[in-house]
């Protein structure tokens, strides 16, 4: 999708962070933007400021773990803008932590925003994005959708099944007019992984340093040609790509990393759940 101007997008998780900053750029784009989150009033912030850009902004709130939430955006948008060139399915959640002190609620909720909602969306919008003479599919994926670690196993698989839903798209959606690209950052200065669900007795994911983090605005940079490239998978940061394509063309390098960690910090025992923890956990 070479050309910007005039198009009409939906972005999900446009409150804050990598939503904002990509929904702003494609205002500055002359994209006009129907934006999706839970929190109405950072979004009105949104709205506001892709307004000034010059462009037709309209924002609802949004749950999008609630999938009778999703069915009646995508209605009122269809209903208002009469269909879509652009879907950007952004919005996600995280949770850090042991995995077997991860609740059902907690779990499902993670599954249902970072995975099904990208789903719903996209299926609910085929027909609309389809008829338009161009038209693209961005999911915001991750860095951890690529390389599995520690203490994130929800996240990892819902970013993992996301990274194969855009690529199956991209392969039965070959000879239409419909790109897909899957974007997976790397750390991100939007407070997504020290404002995540937390197992219990575990601190907030630690900060990584500064070497690590890159901002939204140059994400939503890399977005934005991503679309216009059409790209099927982009990686950020270089030590993204670095580890991406270590474990790509030396598929036990991971494996053999961990080994040494437990080599060297000695195996981790981890002590039965108590009783409360197992009503949590049920």
């Amino acid at each position: 999708m070479q050309v910007l101007q005039n198009k009409i997008a939906l972005v999900t998780g446009a409150a804050s962070g990598i939503g904002r900053a990509i929904a702003l750029r494609l205002a500055e784009e002359g994209v006009n933007l129907y934006l999706l989150d839970i929190n109405p009033g950072q979004l009105a912030e949104t709205v506001t400021a892709a307004r000034q850009r010059g462009v037709i902004a309209v924002g609802r709130q949004c749950d999008v773990s609630q999938f009778p939430e999703i069915v009646s955006c995508v209605e009122h948008g269809i209903s208002r803008w009469g269909g879509f060139d652009l879907l950007v399915n952004n919005a996600g959640v995280t949770y850090y932590g042991h995995t077997e002190e991860m609740s059902a609620e907690q779990c499902e909720r993670l599954l249902a925003i970072n995975l099904h909602a990208p789903l719903h969306f996209t299926r609910l919008l085929l027909p609309s994005l389809l008829s338009r003479p161009e038209a693209h599919i961005l999911n915001i994926a991750s860095f951890f959708g690529l390389i599995g670690t520690r203490k994130l196993a929800a996240y990892t698989a819902s970013k993992f099944g996301l990274v194969g839903l855009s690529e199956s798209l991209r392969a039965e959606y070959a000879r239409t007019n419909l790109g897909v690209t899957t974007l997976c950052p790397g750390f991100v200065d939007t407070g997504l992984f020290s404002n995540a669900l937390r197992g219990n007795n575990l601190a907030a994911h630690k900060q990584p340093p500064a070497w690590m983090l890159t901002t939204p605005e140059k994400i939503a940079d890399r977005a934005i040609e991503a679309i216009q490239r059409d790209d099927a998978l982009v990686v950020v940061q270089p030590y993204a790509k670095l580890a991406y394509y270590a474990k790509r063309f030396f598929p036990g390098i991971i494996d053999f990393a961990n080994h040494l960690s437990r080599k060297r910090f000695g195996k981790q025992t981890i002590p039965p759940p108590t009783e409360e923890e197992r009503r949590n956990a049920a």
